[in-house]
């Protein structure tokens, strides 16, 4: 009898969440930086072994503040997937817990399924044991969890997580093929793409002011030709994204385009663009029409 569930990857900003679904996935499909609320949207990883599918839905970080619409929509995105999953991967971050984190508890008070807890970062530790009070503490909260520490980085007690996780997966028929990874488009993927090399190259602000939109997409027997628009919210933004001569942007670009040939396996041409929105990350009505549309 085949096995197929959903399990949401949940946790407050930058705990791990996207580089623990790449390494279960064994490739990437979620894009990381060292920066917090990378993740905008859900994103389906799509994990098949023999008689088991596992659904792992990873989420945006959660987060208490919300000042503007588009953090409103990222703390709807991440919660509203809670009911409709078998399973509920809570991360953290080894000793820390903040208020983001008694957010995420908060809102599991009303998960009835299976609750996993994984300790991540557990490679930055100096002593193993300063996560034992730690552990102590949240098994008497969280009285019916199971709890693990992980790294995502190095791998380690991951695949002891993804067996636990498979020993609480439902029977049922596959949703997808053996060999699908993920739900989202390749369009979709190219953006990703594109804005995890501008979030990694760019200062402290900027990533949060900026999102991409794919004008074209046309894949010869040759080359996939690829046409990008990124806005931001002011001149001066542009500006700085731009770089001096334009360097910066080219920079980008490049880096972007090695990724989208690994990703597509084909040669591509990319062409970006920059222009302003003024105030799209605070109107819900610009952020539906640049995609931001998952619930």
């Amino acid at each position: 009898m085949k096995r197929c569930g959903y399990v949401a990857i949940l946790g407050r900003p930058n705990v791990g969440k996207s580089t623990l679904l790449n390494r279960m996935l064994g490739q990437k499909v979620s894009i990381t930086s060292k920066k917090p609320q990378t993740t905008r949207h859900q994103l389906l990883g799509i994990k098949t072994t023999k008689g088991c599918q596992v659904l792992y839905v990873d989420t945006p970080g959660i987060h208490g503040e919300e000042p503007r619409a588009i953090n409103r929509y990222m703390n709807r995105s991440a919660l509203s997937v809670i009911r409709d999953m078998d399973v509920v991967l809570f991360m953290l971050d080894r000793t820390a817990w903040t208020s983001d984190d008694q957010k995420v508890a908060d809102a599991l008070s009303r998960f009835s399924g299976k609750l996993i807890i994984a300790m991540n970062k557990i490679d930055q530790l100096k002593k193993k044991n300063d996560l034992l009070p730690v552990l102590q503490g949240l098994q008497q909260t969280f009285s019916e969890a199971e709890l693990i520490p992980v790294s995502a980085v190095t791998g380690e007690n991951v695949a002891e997580l993804e067996s636990l996780i498979s020993q609480h997966i439902p029977e049922g028929p596959f949703f997808f093929p053996d060999d699908q990874i993920t739900d989202k488009s390749e369009r979709f993927m190219v953006a990703e793409t594109v804005r995890e090399k501008l979030t990694r190259q760019l200062g402290e602000e900027i990533p949060y002011v900026l999102t991409i939109q794919v004008d074209r997409f046309e894949a010869g027997d040759k080359v996939t030709e690829i046409d990008v628009t990124i806005f931001v919210e002011k001149d001066g933004q542009k500006a700085i994204l731009i770089g001096k001569k334009g360097e910066r942007l080219k920079q980008i670009g490049i880096d972007a385009r090695r990724d989208i040939e690994e990703l597509l396996g084909t040669k591509v041409m990319l062409t970006t663009w920059v222009k302003v929105k003024s105030g799209w990350s605070d109107d819900d009505r610009a952020l539906k029409s640049l995609g931001y549309t998952d619930v």
